[in-house]
């Protein structure tokens, strides 16, 4: 009985290893040359980043905020997740209907998978985006500008708020978990 279940663990974890290789291989097929690539690359490393970042900090800690008035671990967390979803909305990407709507997380593993799925919702519009329609006019807050410059202002964001979430997860005394080794803290 104990091979057959060894054997089946075998299978299962080939199967998956497969599987996750093969993603691999479509995202990097699938990634735009140029500067949508460019902005894919930085969203993924802000977003890797921000997804460790929030792992690591614990949970008891998504309510603690550096001052009264200013945004908390967890509605960082969501700010993020919100602007996902809004940002896009300029360059005429809506959201979806079960996008969250301001609020603030209090269980660490759905603000991540929330997150996440926001992450996956820019990267879909920004690939979706054609290299002709980045210098499409629109109008972002008020102000005219280009699809570009929308994605350029959503990648932005995402790093502006990586940097918040290290200086709360640093106050804290949580190191980010891509500077550990290497002589990094």
């Amino acid at each position: 009985m104990k091979s057959i279940s060894l054997i089946t663990l075998g299978l299962v974890s080939l199967i998956s290893t497969a599987s996750l290789a093969a993603q691999g291989n479509m995202a990097a097929q699938a990634a735009p040359k140029g500067v949508r690539g460019d902005m894919l690359a930085q969203l993924d490393d802000a977003a890797g980043k921000l997804e460790q970042l929030a792992g690591a900090i614990p949970e008891d800690k998504l309510a603690w905020r550096p001052a009264q008035g200013v945004r908390s671990v967890g509605e960082v967390i969501m700010h993020v997740t919100g602007g996902n979803y809004f940002l896009p909305t300029f360059a005429g990407v809506k959201a979806p209907a079960d996008a969250p709507k301001g609020e603030n997380a209090t269980n660490r593993a759905e603000a991540i998978a929330q997150m996440k799925r926001s992450f996956d919702h820019v990267r879909t519009a920004i690939r979706n985006t054609s290299d002709a329609d980045l210098d499409k006019p629109t109008t972002m807050f008020g102000q005219q500008t280009t699809y570009r410059n929308v994605w350029m202002t959503t990648v932005s964001h995402v790093h502006e708020h990586l940097g918040q979430l290290i200086a709360y997860a640093r106050s804290n005394g949580v190191t980010p978990p891509w500077s550990m080794g290497a002589g990094g803290q």
